[in-house]
């Protein structure tokens, strides 16, 4: 059984996070998704970056940070979009993590990232908050850094296409990466 931590992407802590952490629980994992907006939710991705930025970038990291206090140092570090971002944010200052889960976006690799970490990706292609080029320098970044990357793209479905609420969604997808993610926390877990 594997500890996650999922960090929510620029809406806020909505049913897309609340049902990953019952999906993940279901499959007899331990999950949690904090609210890092202190209970405040976007109806729109513009409105969803003009309330990350009235909460603050440092705000939404303190409050990852804090969310993690009482977890063990091998929780799994995850995020949806922004949410990938914050758990990148972190995971300097949690060297143990079993695992890093990228889903919807990719996010900065930690310089004291272990060799052989596993990593798993899930993103749209194309995506369009992640350029091809982004994407490609990403991916250069990840295999000089010396962790075990799965990266795994979808080609046609929205960016945040795991959210039924959405019309992003799309279903073939997200069973599949559903299926992937639990196929990993499985091989990850201590």
């Amino acid at each position: 059984m594997a500890t996650v931590i999922l960090f929510h992407s620029v809406y806020g802590l909505r049913s897309l996070e609340n049902e990953a952490v019952e999906r993940l629980q279901a499959a007899g994992h331990k999950a949690f998704a904090p609210d890092l907006y202190d209970g405040w939710t976007a109806s729109s991705v513009e409105e969803g970056f003009r309330l990350r930025d009235e909460v603050g970038w440092q705000t939404i990291c303190e409050r990852a940070e804090w969310a993690m206090a009482g977890l063990p140092p091998s929780t799994v570090l995850g995020g949806f979009s922004m949410g990938a971002a914050v758990a990148a944010s972190v995971w300097p200052k949690r060297p143990q993590t079993a695992g890093i889960l990228f889903l919807h976006g990719i996010a900065g690799i930690a310089d004291n990232a272990r060799k052989g970490l596993p990593l798993q990706l899930h993103l749209a292609d194309p995506d369009p908050f992640e350029s091809a080029a982004e994407v490609a320098a990403w991916r250069s970044a990840v295999e000089r850094s010396g962790i075990a990357a799965d990266i795994f793209t979808y080609p046609g479905p929205g960016h945040l296409y795991t959210d039924a609420s959405l019309p992003d969604y799309d279903a073939k997808a997200a069973d599949l990466t559903w299926s992937r993610v639990l196929a990993f926390l499985d091989a990850v877990e201590a």
